[in-house]
């Protein structure tokens, strides 16, 4: 058993079953904080806050929304949306309506994205307008996808918007039971970015993500009420069924050679965090900043 006790405890094999159990354990404690307006000049800044208990409701919200609607386990959802709060409500939300959720790098160039989704065969896309825009113009490489939310303004491509989705699934909460889900179920496609060779999809089950996820508790001591700065957004997903908080970092993760390292560093030592997981691109910016500034 981990030291929060959710391994034994999880029936459910949906590995989204773990933010119920955390949420029952704190549901008031902060599971994300994402920058809200630019850093002040002694380098604070103000964030806006998600506790467990907020990101499990909408992410239960916006699943029982997309089964109010008809999406059913199984179905293939590519997700374009920037890594963020909502990013990762959106992630559990599929999760918990039994979606399979399409993760591609948008860093891997725009000929590989397209041709990577396209191999993926997605029954829709839940993205941001811009990425709904660029789909609806090329529907004819997606002919089977259906099921487009748009996350934020929806204008001449259909479907349903985000908040339209949440707003169904609140009215329909009392009557619409979330899927049961096993471990051997598949959880996420997830695309490489193809810097060693042609990208491709590798499929996530359930029960990998599980093994995953306990695997990385035990190894690096990872303890509920830690806080992680979320420099890799698949870690950021995995803090919130730790309960870790998860700080989400002023950078873009397509581009972590670019990252700001001062950025890192004040909300490291404004969160006074834990643990922080990056690639080796970005801690080797970091370090020649580091050595430069006498840090």
């Amino acid at each position: 058993m981990g030291t929060d006790g959710t391994k034994s405890k999880v029936v459910d094999g949906n590995v989204a079953a773990r933010l119920r159990i955390v949420t029952t354990l704190a549901p008031g404690a902060i599971a994300i904080a994402e920058p809200d307006g630019p850093p002040a000049v002694d380098g604070a800044r103000s964030y806006a806050l998600t506790t467990f208990g907020n990101l499990d409701e909408r992410s239960e919200a916006i699943a029982k929304g997309l089964i109010e609607w008809g999406v059913r386990p199984g179905m293939r959802l590519v997700m374009l949306v920037p890594f963020g709060a909502k990013f990762i409500e959106l992630v559990f939300a599929l999760l918990k309506a039994g979606v399979v959720v399409v993760l591609v790098d948008p860093g891997m160039g725009r000929k590989h994205l397209i041709q990577c989704l396209s191999d993926a065969e997605p029954d829709g896309f839940v993205g941001v307008p811009k990425a709904q825009a660029i789909r609806a113009v090329l529907r004819g490489r997606f002919p089977k996808a259906k099921w487009n939310v748009t996350v934020g303004t929806r204008w001449f491509w259909g479907g349903k918007t985000l908040d339209q989705i949440t707003a169904a699934g609140e009215a329909a909460t009392d009557r619409i039971d979330l899927p049961r889900i096993e471990r051997r179920d598949p959880a996420a496609d997830i695309f490489t970015t193809g810097s060693t060779g042609p990208p491709k999809g590798v499929l996530y089950t359930h029960g990998t993500f599980h093994a995953q996820i306990d695997r990385i508790r035990e190894r690096y001591d990872i303890h509920r009420g830690s806080r992680d700065l979320a420099c890799f957004p698949l870690f950021g997903l995995f803090d919130a069924v730790m309960g870790v908080t998860t700080i989400i970092p002023d950078m873009d993760p397509t581009r972590p050679a670019e990252v700001d390292p001062q950025r890192l560093v004040e909300a490291a030592t404004q969160w006074e965090v834990d643990q922080a997981f990056g690639s080796p691109a970005l801690w080797n910016t970091v370090v020649r900043w580091s050595k430069t500034c006498g840090q």
